[in-house]
C-alpha cells in the first residue's frame, strides 16, 4: 500500500460546529490510490464529520474546518463546492440511505448522472450499475419508498457509481441492515474497488466487517484518531480485539465502566 500514490491527504483538521463546539481535534489520515480505508469507532467518535469535512457538506450543519488542510490529488479542496468535488471524482454516499422516495430506483440512479454529458455514457453507466447490483435491475421500476433497506443502500451506492467516481466516501453502509445484506453490500464495494479501480473511504461502526474488506483502518474516539494500521495489524491488536471486536481480554468488558475502560486502553493513558 505504501508505494501507491496518495490521493487524499487530510492533515491536522479541526472542525467546529456553531462557532463553539469542537468536534474534530487534529485529525490526519491518508488514502492511497485504489485502497479501501476504514474510519472506525463508536457513535459520536467523529467519523461522519470527517467524511463531511472532506466532501464539503459541513456548511449545511453549521460546521466548518477551522484548522488543517485537505488535499485531493495534491489540490487543496476545502473551499470547493460538493458539485466541484463530484466533477473531480469525489462522491459521498450519506448515512441512512438517502434516496428520493417518490422516484423509481432507475430514476434515482439517473439523478447521479447529471454531470455526464452523453446519453451513451449514461446508458453504459446504468448497465454497469445493474451488472454490479442485479437486484436493482429487477426493482428498477419500483418506487424507492417501497423497496427494502438493502435495496435503498445499493441504490445510493449505485447512484454514486453513475458519476464515474475516482473515490467514494461511504458513511455507515451497514447501518440498520441484516448481516447477509451487509455482506452483500461489502462484497460489491470490494468488486467495484478491484474491477473499476474505485478508491473507498468508509466510516463504519461494524469493525469486524470493515476490517474484513478494508486494507487500512483508522480508529477514532472523541474527535481524534487514536490508532491506525493495516487491517491485519488492527485485527490482531489486543486492544482492538477487546474493545472493538469483542474478543480477547477474558470476559467482555462493559463500556459503561469508563474508568477501567480508560485505564486499560493504552492510547487513552
Amino acid at each position: 500500500m505504501e508505494n501507491r500514490n496518495i490521493v487524499l491527504n487530510v492533515n491536522g483538521i479541526e472542525v467546529i460546529y456553531n462557532h463553539v463546539i469542537l468536534v474534530l481535534k487534529g485529525v490526519s489520515l491518508q488514502v492511497h490510490e485504489g485502497g479501501i480505508v476504514a474510519i472506525l469507532g463508536g457513535n459520536g467518535a467523529g467519523k461522519t464529520t470527517t467524511l463531511r469535512a472532506i466532501s464539503n457538506l459541513l456548511a449545511g450543519e453549521r460546521g466548518a474546518v477551522t484548522k488543517g488542510s485537505i488535499e485531493f490529488r495534491g489540490e487543496r479542496i476545502e473551499n470547493l463546492s460538493p458539485a466541484d468535488l463530484v466533477k473531480r471524482g469525489v462522491v459521498q454516499v450519506m448515512e441512512g440511505r438517502h434516496c428520493f422516495a417518490h422516484l423509481t430506483i432507475e430514476e434515482n440512479l439517473l439523478t447521479g448522472a447529471y454531470t455526464r454529458a452523453s446519453k451513451a455514457e449514461i446508458a453504459a453507466n446504468l448497465e454497469k450499475v445493474y451488472n454490479y447490483f442485479p437486484r436493482l435491475k429487477t426493482r428498477r421500476t419500483s418506487q424507492a419508498a417501497y423497496t427494502s433497506g438493502g435495496e435503498q443502500q445499493m441504490c445510493a451506492i449505485g447512484r454514486a457509481i453513475m458519476t464515474n467516481p475516482n473515490m467514494v466516501l461511504l458513511d455507515e453502509p451497514s447501518m440498520g441492515l441484516a448481516p447477509q445484506i451487509v455482506e452483500e453490500v461489502f462484497n460489491i464495494v470490494k468488486d467495484l474497488n478491484t474491477k473499476e479501480k474505485v478508491t473507498f473511504l468508509l466510516a463504519e461502526q461494524n469493525t469486524n466487517m470493515a476490517l474484513k474488506y478494508a486494507d487500512y483502518g483508522y480508529i477514532m474516539e472523541s474527535g481524534r484518531v487514536v490508532m491506525d494500521g493495516t487491517a491485519a495489524d488492527l485485527t490482531s491488536n489486543e486492544d482492538v480485539k477487546e474493545f472493538y471486536l469483542g474478543v480477547g481480554g477474558g470476559e467482555r468488558k462493559s463500556f459503561k465502566d469508563v474508568k477501567s475502560y480508560k485505564r486499560r486502553k493504552r492510547w487513552l493513558a
